[in-house]
């Protein structure tokens, strides 16, 4: 299977993204539609192989963050991704805005208590992330979180970057692996989309009022990606900026970077202690002892 090659994606650490840079119709080499469907059915098929040994070996867990603006395609891509795998290894949490009784913990509680058990997969549809995202470009919201006044200062984002860093490094130094997709998309794409989920009757129970009232923020919004990028993109914890205009090569881009995250933590069966297969031999032996004899 021909990969693609991620490190395009790559925000390496210390790097000042600048969005504008980035081309969100980009598809590298892959011009065919169809080459790249059957290339996604192939990585589909290592990725339930990788998850049964991920499974298997119970020391690992990996995390998936997707942050992206409405219509980029967050749950496409996880559908498609992440089709066929294990339903007891893999875990899916869409995180829209926090209840009351969440906004009466910290900003991270609701995400730290569905972060994955070892050897299993947990995907973040929106998450902590949203707290220098929607909340930077809506500042009005920290009131409704009740943080001491003293707290609430100029320097709260780079306060929040570097608490954001502090809590996935400790995750990562207890076997979490993670990876953060940013699905890129432009504007006019979002329009076109928009569009779509208007006119086609299936569609329309994705469609909100208040996407157009954020979608007049797209400056604010690609301003507060371009910073919460910068400072968390780490190596322990990367972010990704995915071309998402083209959804064939965007979830085709995630699969082979969630794959080349699988594979770095060289992943096998456990191995049989002497008195495991001695079990087993016994248990061969019963089952065996117990066919009738041919006359």
């Amino acid at each position: 299977m021909r990969r693609i090659d991620t490190r395009r994606f790559l925000v390496r650490p210390h790097t000042r993204v600048n969005l504008a840079r980035f081309d969100p119709d980009d598809t590298g080499p892959l011009t065919s539609r169809k080459r790249a469907r059957t290339q996604l059915r192939k990585s589909q098929a290592r990725l339930t192989g990788l998850t049964d040994l991920l499974f298997a070996q119970n020391r690992w867990s990996l995390l998936l963050i997707f942050q992206g603006m409405d219509g980029a395609g967050k749950d496409g891509a996880i559908k498609h991704v992440m089709r066929g795998l294990d339903p007891k290894a893999t875990m899916v949490h869409a995180f829209g805005p926090p209840s009351t009784g969440e906004r009466s913990h910290d900003y991270m509680w609701r995400c730290l208590k569905a972060l994955p058990e070892r050897g299993h997969i947990g995907i973040f549809n929106r998450s902590y992330y949203e707290e220098v995202l929607v909340v930077r470009v809506h500042p009005e919201l920290l009131e409704s979180e009740h943080l001491p006044r003293e707290r609430v200062t100029a320097r709260i984002w780079k306060e929040r970057f570097e608490d954001i860093r502090h809590i996935e490094r400790y995750l990562c130094r207890n076997g979490t692996v993670i990876r953060k997709f940013f699905l890129h998309l432009s504007k006019s794409e979002q329009r076109r989309r928009f569009l779509s989920r208007l006119d086609d009757p299936a569609k329309n129970w994705k469609f909100s009022r208040n996407d157009i009232a954020e979608r007049r923020k797209w400056p604010e919004y690609m301003k507060a990606y371009e910073a919460a990028i910068s400072e968390t993109s780490t190596r322990y914890a990367p972010w990704y900026i995915i071309p998402a205009n083209q959804k064939w090569f965007t979830r085709l881009a995630v699969a082979h970077v969630i794959i080349e995250a699988m594979e770095s933590m060289k992943l096998h069966y456990p191995p049989l202690t002497h008195k495991k297969r001695r079990e087993l031999a016994a248990a061969r032996r019963r089952l065996r002892g117990g066919r009738r004899k041919p006359g």
